[in-house]
């Protein structure tokens, strides 16, 4: 049972859900105060360094999420569960949780070698990938900028053969592309503040995401959204040192290993 069950399909949340959790998760890390001693990277750097403006990248993610929501609701409808009657028999919440694993492993894959493609294809990188590098400092809202045809390869298409592996319900869907979004909102929020649990949990996390949107570590830590697994085991795994700035904030220093 869950909160929606009788007001709205499980395919409609899992169509819509992950992109208000996104704007809503996105917007309150835009809603806080300067927190200056927190930041990776002062406001002058973001000013001067990032070459598109707020109105454009909102414009940019917007118009993925509508690609993305095309195709979910089209794959849903595509791969309903459903029995004669129009119920979804659920699988035990050990499954699920087994099935939210698996996806997890193949979105890192997926996302990891298409990313890593995607700066090695010189021709790929300058048309495509380096529209989401033009925010080199990152922040929240712009976490899902990126050209439409990266937003589709990337990530529509990464989280569609996740969903496909694992073989979950579109409930159990619900859930992972929630989370998803928000490791990946949280990865691109360009601060480092005390007690957020993804710093805890993942080595994967806001200043690893960091080094690679800097020009020492363009071609290292592509791993994205869970786990650095791919980047440790072919070689493109850059450490860093977070380091505390004098004016205050830290900046993660890369080292190789």
């Amino acid at each position: 049972m869950v909160f929606w069950e009788g007001y709205v399909s499980d395919e409609a949340m899992g169509t819509f859900a992950p992109i208000v959790v996104y704007w809503l998760y996105a917007g309150l890390y835009q809603l806080l105060p300067p927190l200056e001693n927190f930041r990776l990277h002062t406001r002058k750097e973001e000013d001067e360094k990032n070459s598109v403006p707020l109105s454009a990248v909102v414009k940019g993610v917007l118009l993925q999420q509508l690609v993305q929501a095309t195709v979910a609701q089209a794959l849903f409808l595509l791969t309903s569960k459903a029995n004669a009657s129009g119920i979804t028999i659920q699988p035990s919440i050990p499954v699920q949780i087994v099935q939210i694993v698996v996806a997890m492993f193949v979105m890192d894959t997926w996302q990891y070698f298409v990313h890593r493609y995607m700066h090695h294809n010189k021709f790929l990188y300058r048309h495509i990938h380096s529209q989401h590098h033009r925010l080199v400092v990152p922040y929240a809202i712009g976490a899902l900028y990126n050209h439409p045809l990266e937003g589709l390869l990337l990530d529509t298409f990464g989280g569609a053969i996740s969903f496909l592996v694992s073989g979950m319900t579109a409930r159990t869907a619900v859930f992972f592309f929630c989370f998803a979004v928000i490791k990946t909102v949280d990865d691109h929020c360009g601060l480092w503040l005390p007690g957020n649990i993804f710093h805890i949990v993942f080595q994967n996390n806001s200043a690893y995401h960091d080094i690679h949107h800097q020009l020492q570590g363009l071609k290292y830590n592509y791993s994205q959204p869970f786990f650095p697994i791919w980047d440790k085991l072919l070689g493109t795994h850059m450490p860093y040192n977070l380091v505390k700035r004098p004016e205050g904030g830290f900046e993660a220093r890369a080292m190789k290993d």
